[in-house]
């Protein structure tokens, strides 16, 4: 399996490492889970749209 180096402060992996243990998690496994959580909740997200409004925006504001 690849592997990605990720950058956190020590304060939030603490917290990270913290609630894998508490959930009996290995670190690995709560990282990916809480990724395939934020896209399963995130799928519908209309990206064209999003753009187009932070296009809008910049006109409004340059």
């Amino acid at each position: 399996m690849p592997r990605v180096l990720v950058s956190m402060s020590p304060e939030f992996l603490d917290k990270v490492d913290t609630l894998a243990n508490s959930v009996q998690r290995s670190r690995s496994e709560l990282i990916r889970e809480a990724l395939r959580n934020y896209m399963r909740r995130n799928k519908s997200l209309d990206f064209h749209k999003a753009q187009q409004n932070a296009d809008a925006l910049d006109e409004l504001i340059g």
